[in-house]
């Protein structure tokens, strides 16, 4: 049998000299594929790691009343100001952060990327603050004018539209620069807002004109104006952006809008006083928490089968529920209890509670962040493939033969790779029970691959 020798084996830091070492075609694919394995298996845990990881749940607190009935500045627990953002790890149900805003945080809302987070903030300056996720800092404030209520982002995360609870105007700001763009004029004043899938159209609430109106987003111009309920208020679209919800807090209904008519199509009871609406990931179930009043006490959360426009389940919650998000995974719903001081978690299988959150004073509204790629799993990546290349055989003067077989091995390990990479793709929204340790993967895959250059070697 033929073999040839190789001078020198580079294994990622360590060169191991063999001057008249004799390999054979089968140990030299042997070798490719443990060499091809290991990096499989790197590749994967590494990205099992970032697909585990969970999202971080942001909720306004808005403060405390003074005995006239307005917010003012005191201390919560007397360590951080009332007027703050909590931020929540849906994996424990912790607070680990809290980011002091100026003014009275209402509405929230998130960038597609998941990098930023825009809070509106009236009170002490007509401003919306934006929070960088990566430092749950406020990196910039906008100046929006008159008394800023709810806040969206367009699917691009290009612009974010603002409603003004004293003017018929919408405000547009752009997000390259932080400052303010135009103002759409509604002719009417405006509660609620939100953005279609496709970024073409804008749905605004009308609460003092039980209407709802269809912006065009390139012209700005209103195209479209819907009857719904009385005082219409919160405002939701279905992820495929064929329905619209509205929520009527003085009909006690939900009015489900379908895009492509421009029509109401159905009419949903639910509790009494409907605040904020959400709808899960797959479009199946809407969710809106049931502020009440005096004659209802309400405090819950009714669960709407989306198909059939039904409410299927009644879920009992803190006192007077105000803002609710469904998780990227569909799997959990959190709920602001304004006058509980904390936030209900609820199972979406069982549709019960199984967590409570203390979050501060006067939670109004959640915004569900969607974890991101840490520089770390880049770092990680960048120092796999580069350790890979220094894997390779020098100074090796193989025979044709040889190097069918090592591509047709590369070629193999080059599909699963890809095959890897799509499988966990495939479950990226999974819960993790490893997101305490976020350096399992890639301690594992270094496990792998000292085990398989170990095997090799023998």
């Amino acid at each position: 049998m033929d073999s040839k020798n190789i001078s020198t084996i580079s294994i990622d830091t360590f060169s191991i000299l063999h001057p008249s070492a004799a390999i054979s075609n089968k140990a030299y694919r042997i070798y490719t594929f443990i060499r091809a394995f290991g990096i499989t298996a790197l590749l994967i845990l590494i990205l099992i790691g970032v697909a585990g990881a969970a999202p971080f749940a942001y909720v306004t607190n808005l403060g405390d009343y003074d005995q006239r009935g307005y917010y003012y500045d005191t201390n919560y627990n007397g360590t951080v100001p009332t007027h703050n953002v909590a931020v929540i790890d849906t994996a424990t149900n912790n607070v680990t952060a809290r980011v002091p805003v100026e003014g009275w945080p209402r509405d929230i809302a998130v960038n597609p990327a998941g990098t930023k987070v825009y809070v509106a903030t009236p009170g002490f300056g007509p401003t919306i603050s934006v929070i960088d996720i990566a430092t749950n800092k406020v990196s910039a404030t906008v100046n929006v004018g008159g008394y800023p209520m709810q806040v969206a982002v367009n699917p691009a995360g290009t612009k974010v539209y603002v409603t003004d609870r004293d003017s018929t105007n919408i405000s547009v700001i752009d997000t390259a620069t932080n400052t303010l763009m135009e103002q759409i004029n509604v002719g009417m004043i405006t509660r609620n807002v939100v953005i279609s899938p496709d970024g073409k159209k804008i749905y605004v609430t009308n609460t003092f004109n039980n209407t709802t109106s269809v912006i065009d987003a390139i012209t700005n111009k209103v195209t479209t104006t819907i009857s719904v309920g009385d005082s219409p208020y919160e405002v939701a679209i279905a992820p495929d952006g064929n329905k619209v919800y509205v929520t009527n807090t003085d009909s006690n209904t939900i009015s489900v809008i379908d895009t492509t008519a421009g029509n109401v199509t159905a009419t949903v009871p639910v509790g009494d006083t409907p605040s904020d609406i959400a709808v899960s990931p797959d479009g199946k179930k809407a969710y809106v928490t049931i502020s009440g009043n005096y004659n209802d006490s309400g405090n819950t959360v009714s669960v709407i089968d989306t198909v059939n426009n039904t409410v299927t389940a009644t879920v009992p919650v803190g006192i007077t529920p105000l803002g609710v998000a469904v998780t990227p995974d569909g799997k959990n719903v959190y709920v602001t209890n304004a006058k509980s001081d904390n936030v209900s978690v609820i199972d979406t299988d069982t549709d019960t509670v199984t967590a409570t959150v203390n979050v501060g004073v006067h939670p109004t509204s959640v915004v569900i962040v969607p974890p991101t790629d840490s520089d770390m799993t880049v770092q990680s990546t960048e120092e796999t493939s580069s350790s890979t290349e220094d894997m390779g055989v020098e100074e090796t003067n193989i025979s044709s033969s040889e190097e069918i077989n090592a591509v047709e091995l590369n070629n193999y390990s080059d599909e699963n790779n890809s095959e890897s990479g799509k499988d966990n793709g495939s479950n990226e929204n999974e819960p993790s029970k490893n997101n305490s340790t976020p350096g399992f993967g890639l301690l594992g895959s270094l496990t792998c691959l000292s085990a398989g250059w170990k095997l090799g070697k023998r």
